[in-house]
């Protein structure tokens, strides 16, 4: 509830400038914000690499003129998320995927905390009438078995409750989850970030969840 009647009024003041300054009305292009953390920045890799470039080259093979943002920050945690995410949607966007919460799991914070930070940076968007890809992070096991289900809950809990397109994870691409050994040639030396190869499988895999973002945002109002 909200998205519409917000995205709808930023249309309306869109297509009075428009009128102002002359110009015929003309399918425009999608802005995507991808508010993330070095997942999303593209860490250890050249520039067309990262998951923000090769995003856009597969929406444009897809049929969608869309410009991504790229609004990762390599450490940021859903605090930060949350910190930036008023200044991140700006007037010109029209979507946002959200892809936050490993940080947190490395700083072993508190899944209730993590929960109420992600939840601010979806009612933001509520409140900008911007629609939302929510990617989910799964816990390891070390943490215990209470952590690792607070935690894991928290995305899809909060893609029901605001309405979000959900993608559950987002190595899912991979296609090697729990095997380490499988997933070591989709990796980085450090074992934690994706290599070039590896954004490319995760890319293919989320870009149909992608797709629904950008319908969710043609669609509103």
């Amino acid at each position: 509830m909200g998205y519409g009647a917000m995205g709808n009024l930023r249309k309306v003041l869109m297509a009075g400038a428009f009128a102002v300054c002359g110009f015929a009305a003309t399918a425009e292009q999608v802005v995507i914000a991808a508010l993330g953390d070095s997942l999303t920045q593209g860490y250890g890799l050249i520039e067309q690499d990262g998951f923000v470039p090769q995003l856009t080259r597969w929406l444009r093979d897809h049929g969608v003129d869309a410009r991504v943002i790229n609004a990762g920050v390599s450490g940021d945690t859903t605090a930060g998320g949350a910190a930036r995410v008023d200044w991140t949607l700006t007037p010109d966007v029209d979507a946002m995927i959200v892809a936050l919460g490993g940080n947190d799991l490395l700083r072993g914070i508190d899944p209730q905390v993590s929960r109420a930070n992600i939840e601010r940076i979806l009612q933001a968007a509520q409140a900008a009438g911007v629609p939302v890809l929510l990617i989910g992070m799964q816990a390891p096991g070390n943490y215990g078995a209470d952590y690792k289900a607070a935690f894991d809950a928290i995305y899809p809990d909060l893609a029901r409750e605001y309405g979000t397109v959900f993608a559950p994870s987002f190595f899912a691409g991979l296609g090697v989850e729990g095997d380490p050994e499988a997933a070591r040639k989709y990796m980085q030396l450090d074992g934690i970030h994706p290599n070039s190869q590896g954004v490319a499988l995760i890319v293919e895999a989320l870009g149909p969840a992608v797709l629904q973002l950008v319908e969710a945002a043609e669609n509103r109002g």
